[in-house]
């Protein structure tokens, strides 16, 4: 088979191509790489006011005015670290029940 070939989406138009990457499914009309992008903003955005609130909250207490800008650091390394852990968590245990595709061709696709 030639390295570069026609796939079929899932409506049948040849020459379409999905990123299953993003959102762990095939279908074009799904919304996971989205959702996934909704996760990632939210763990970061959350994060990084939560701990910036967190920070202010010392700043006042304590009277410096430096904890606010360290609370803020915090949160934006936690939301990444939140949203990077929840797709290896995620990828681990599709694996694990035998869910991930495998990437290759089927012998039912080659010509």
């Amino acid at each position: 088979m030639s390295k570069h070939h026609r796939s079929h989406g899932v409506d049948g138009r040849a020459g379409e191509r999905v990123s299953v990457a993003s959102s762990g499914t095939t279908d074009p009309a799904g919304n996971g790489g989205y959702n996934a992008g909704l996760a990632v903003f939210s763990y970061v955005l959350g994060g990084t006011l939560v701990w910036s609130l967190i920070g202010w909250g010392l700043d006042n207490a304590l009277g410096t005015n430096w904890f606010v800008l360290a609370g803020a650091f915090v949160g934006l390394a936690g939301g990444f670290y939140l949203s990077f852990a929840r797709r290896l968590l995620r990828n681990r245990t599709n694996d694990a029940a035998g869910t991930q595709p495998v990437e290759g061709t089927k012998k039912s696709e080659q010509p």
